[in-house]
């Protein structure tokens, strides 16, 4: 698991190999992934988009932006958690994706980034 704050927003990232399959005549590698933000400060907070830079091992990269995730903008009062889990595909069985999502502070009424670790894909029959 790797962990990151900022603003007083914590961001949990667990992974795990989902296995192998074949799209277009080419071999994927399926990644699941279970995010945490937990809010941390003393302010009300909403989740409105997402940014996310996924490498894998081939050097191909991959930027996914949109609203939300998993189609909702959770709004975290001071203490509150929302937990979702979604995955990747990629075409080597090793990679890493970082990002961050855009969030608004109600209480200052002020936009800010939070800053979602870099974290490693593996499957584990590739690894020494």
């Amino acid at each position: 698991m790797v962990q990151q704050v900022t603003s007083g927003i914590k961001i949990s990232v667990e992974t795990n190999f989902e296995g192998t399959f074949y799209k277009n005549y080419k071999v994927h590698f399926a990644f699941g992934y279970k995010v945490t933000i937990e809010n941390q400060s003393k302010d009300s907070v909403q989740l409105n988009s997402r940014h996310w830079r996924i490498l894998d091992a081939l050097n191909n990269e991959e930027i996914i932006e949109g609203e939300g995730v998993i189609g909702k903008k959770p709004v975290l009062k001071p203490g509150e958690k929302h937990t979702y889990n979604s995955g990747c595909l990629l075409t080597s069985p090793f990679g890493a994706m970082q990002g961050h999502y855009n969030m608004v502070n109600f209480t200052k009424a002020s936009k800010f980034k939070v800053y979602i670790p870099s974290f490693k894909l593996s499957a584990p029959f590739a690894l020494n």
